[in-house]
């Protein structure tokens, strides 16, 4: 019997036009770096007495299914990441370049059928109604470029076959760390040694009673875009923006070429005061624990632009 292993496991998803049911058809194959999506189940010990020290048998709780998925932040197949945790895209073409612009705050969000399979079993679990919770980034020097997806599923059901028929493959290209640029008020902001951006759903799971144990839905709740920039202490810059109280904008991004690149820009973004602890001979950084809020005039807090080759999401 062969034994399951990652260099051969397959995903592929396609997106739900009913929750909690998976889609016949329009399945892609989306690569990926790690998956811990899947039912569990777990067991509630006995409370009864007047049997005896032995144990009677346990109970079994209600079906939980949520994990992270790490997968490459790409040039095509990271939109659909990206429609999953902010929804469908606004898209424009111009001479076969198509620009994807993601906005936050989205009243209803889109969901998922996953199909993680493994062909040595064989087993192929399809998990319905994924909903994306959050999303995080790191930006470091070097390095390889992924973003951690916390999902949350409804259910999982394990089958023998692919249910996901022939799904179509977009050509991978993933964006690199050295292509990465932090930038403040549209200027590039120097001696930033790392970042981290989170974007949030603030998913609320409708843990309702039924008979198969499974949550209802999950919710969108509140927006939070949060993250931290950790800088080389060589100007005020920074420090000023913390110590005013003021807002200012802060974006991150990468460029392949004109025509392939991705740009989260938060809007009105709020700094902490910050330290710069001396612990040694060594350089001396600052870190920003910085939160993003709903501008007031453009009435949005995060806008991410994807420009490649696809024509839709």
């Amino acid at each position: 019997m062969a034994r399951a292993r990652g260099a051969n496991a397959v995903m592929a998803a396609a997106f739900e036009s009913t929750y909690g049911t998976a889609p016949v058809s329009g399945f892609k194959k989306l690569p990926f770096v790690s998956a811990a999506l899947g039912d569990e189940q777990g067991l509630i010990a006995s409370d009864l007495l007047g049997y005896g020290r032995e144990p009677l048998p346990p109970s079994r709780d209600v079906v939980n299914n949520e994990g992270d998925v790490v997968v490459p932040v790409d040039l095509r197949n990271f939109g659909q990441w990206l429609k999953l945790a902010m929804g469908a895209p606004s898209s424009a073409e111009d001479t076969g370049v198509y620009t994807h612009t993601f906005v936050s705050g989205a009243l209803t969000l889109p969901s998922m059928a996953i199909q993680i399979g493994m062909p040595e079993v064989p087993s192929y679990g399809v998990n319905v109604g994924v909903r994306a919770n959050t999303m995080q980034i790191q930006l470091q020097r070097s390095g390889l470029l992924s973003a951690t997806m916390g999902l949350i599923a409804q259910g999982e059901t394990k089958f023998s076959t692919s249910q996901a028929g022939t799904p179509t493959e977009a050509v991978m290209e993933r964006f690199s760390h050295f292509q990465g640029e932090v930038k403040r008020e549209g200027t590039a902001l120097g001696n930033v040694v790392s970042a981290e951006l989170t974007y949030s759903n603030g998913l609320d799971k409708v843990e309702v009673i039924r008979p198969d144990g499974r949550i209802a839905d999950a919710d969108p709740g509140m927006v939070a875009v949060t993250g931290s920039i950790g800088i080389r202490f060589a100007d005020m810059t920074l420090l000023d923006q913390a110590s005013s109280g003021e807002p200012c904008e802060l974006s991150f991004g990468w460029t392949i070429d004109a025509d392939r690149s991705l740009l989260f820009t938060l809007h009105s973004v709020f700094l902490p005061r910050a330290k710069q602890p001396v612990q040694g001979p060594a350089g001396v950084q600052a870190t920003f624990a910085w939160q993003a809020a709903k501008d007031p005039i453009l009435g949005k807090t995060c806008t991410v632009v994807l420009v490649n080759d696809v024509a839709a999401y």
